[in-house]
């Protein structure tokens, strides 16, 4: 039986990294991308893990896995990426000696540090409040950060503002209509008490007719004046009466991914813009609202399986592609704090950077990247914003459990990612890139029956 050593099973771009990370260290290491249960028992029968990671985007096919591995050498120590809170929770309870992490929780800290202050590589939340991650000349430390929630009359003030000055154009309708219809009875009813000298409950009425196009009664109707005032506002009265229709029905067939009122109202100002609603920029809005900053999600597919938990946590989004400038524009890009491009494909990414940056140059950018090398080599030759490559935490957080390291959390450094450790301090851990995983061939196959070096004592 060979000495035991590490496995990871996954096809992933995380788990190409892990193999390299593993092999500069001379760790031993078996890597498989998609194996069957056959090649899995052979596997560890050959010999045994002395840890195991899982690492897929596929949270069903992650759960296979583990429980595979589980079943075939209890009790190993096990690393499993699952991006479902609910299915990573049981999980965990089910297998105890399992370590449940989803790559988007580890990411958000760093990619929410910049969106606040350029100067914070991360921000963390704990029992001491919220507190900024700076990195200075290769050391990390941490400094408090303010919380940006309004209070008292600031608050209210600031739903007034989001309500009367929406991006939304079926919001405007909707309020431009009762606007002018509650300016047509006021008119009305002003007209009738200080100009005709009617009683305040009898100039309300008539100012009710005029409103519902009935027509003033006769007696008043006299004045040839007020008649002809009464004609025109009644006729005015059509035009808001059709744009409040317009935009109650809006309201009613719409996906209501944003409100009027409250929570899901697009904000003003001050706020930033995600794009890319996947399981990173779910976790990006969630962070930055319990931060007490204001969001604002933009996903282009209408499907999208988080805009329902973006509605359900009362987090406005919008429809739309994120490269559209009349959108940007529409969610107030111009007055945003900060802009996310947070969707799985780093190319998405780069367009929707130069084109919240032609809407609004002097807007913060923060990219995800990490799947492909194209955010690398464009950031060289255009001032994308600030880079977070969400593969190399995942990696490196990995990396750190399956090491002995017993890591907290990651946040992203200038050049290389810091774990955070249980005793609160920061340690760089440098992270292979993914070419250096000698199991991959062509065709996306990756072999298990090689191991690199020999184990450290």
């Amino acid at each position: 039986m060979e000495t035991e050593s590490f496995v990871v099973i996954g096809d992933t771009t995380v788990a190409r990294r892990l193999c390299s990370s593993l092999a500069e260290r001379d760790e031993p290491v078996r890597h498989l991308a998609c194996p069957d249960e056959d090649e899995l028992v052979a596997m560890l029968a050959e010999a045994p893990a002395c840890g195991v990671a899982v690492l897929f985007d596929d949270d069903v096919v992650a759960l296979r896995y583990a429980l595979a591995v589980a079943n075939i050498q209890p009790g190993v120590a096990m690393v499993v990426t699952v991006f479902d809170r609910t299915i990573g929770d049981q999980l965990a309870r089910f297998l105890p000696h399992c370590t449940v992490t989803s790559p988007a929780d580890l990411a958000a800290p760093s990619l929410a540090g910049p969106c606040l202050d350029w100067n914070l590589v991360a921000v963390t939340r704990s029992g001491s409040g919220i507190r900024g991650v700076r990195s200075v000349s290769g050391t990390v430390d941490e400094v408090p950060v303010q919380g940006r929630r309004r209070k008292g009359w600031r608050a209210a003030a600031h739903g007034l503002a989001r309500v009367f000055g929406s991006h939304e154009v079926g919001v405007r309708i909707l309020l431009t209509g009762l606007l002018g219809l509650a300016t047509v009875l006021v008119a009305d009813w002003t007209w009738l008490v200080i100009g005709a000298g009617h009683g305040a409950v009898e100039s309300f009425g008539e100012a009710v007719r005029v409103v519902t196009t009935v027509g003033p009664a006769g007696e008043i109707d006299g004045d040839p004046v007020y008649a002809i005032l009464a004609s025109m506002a009644m006729l005015a009265t059509i035009v808001f009466t059709a744009m409040f229709t317009a935009g109650v029905v809006d309201r009613l067939i719409g996906p209501r991914l944003t409100a009027v009122w409250g929570s899901r109202a697009l904000p003003r100002s001050g706020h930033v813009v995600v794009v890319g609603l996947g399981q990173v920029g779910l976790r990006l809005c969630r962070e930055l609202r319990e931060l007490g900053v204001p969001v604002v999600g933009v996903e282009r597919d209408p499907h999208a399986r988080n805009l329902h938990a973006m509605r359900d946590d009362g987090i406005p989004a919008v429809v739309g592609d994120g490269t559209d400038r009349a959108l940007l524009e529409r969610v107030g890009v111009r007055r945003a704090i900060a802009l996310a491009a947070v969707s799985s494909d780093d190319r998405d990414n780069i367009a929707v950077s130069l084109a919240a940056q032609a809407a609004a140059p002097q807007v913060r950018a923060v990219l995800r990247a990490g799947e492909k090398e194209i955010i690398a080599e464009t950031g060289s030759l255009l001032p994308l914003g600030v880079i977070r490559d969400v593969t190399s935490l995942s990696a490196t957080y990995v990396l750190a459990h399956l090491l002995g390291a017993e890591p907290v959390g990651v946040v992203a450094g200038r050049s290389h990612v810091h774990v955070l450790r249980s005793d609160g301090e920061y340690v760089e851990l440098p992270i292979a890139a993914r070419s250096g995983c000698r199991h991959v061939c062509a065709g996306g196959a990756v072999h298990g029956d090689a191991a690199h070096g020999t184990r450290r004592a």
